[in-house]
């Protein structure tokens, strides 16, 4: 009897750059309209956040990329890209 392994290969350096850069992208946007209107900094081309509320969104940044690709299998954009192991 001889055992099948699947050799599961690594993805490609591309996909999982691009999926930085578009996870980056998507969190600072819409976490920052989030914090935006939720600790006030909206203006009428979007939002700017100074003090407190960008440390908020730093803090929440942070915590995206860690629970994601700790707790939940990889983030949005490396599940969408197909850039996890």
């Amino acid at each position: 009897m001889s055992e099948e392994k699947t050799i599961k290969s690594a993805p490609a350096s591309w996909r999982i750059i691009l999926a930085f850069f578009l996870d980056l992208l998507t969190v600072f946007f819409v976490g920052g309209f989030l914090v935006a209107s939720v600790l006030g900094g909206r203006t009428d081309n979007g939002f700017q956040l100074s003090g407190f509320p960008a440390i908020v969104l730093f803090a929440l940044m942070i915590a995206y990329f860690v629970v994601f690709n700790r707790y939940l299998g990889g983030t949005l954009w490396k599940r969408i890209l197909k850039a996890t192991r």
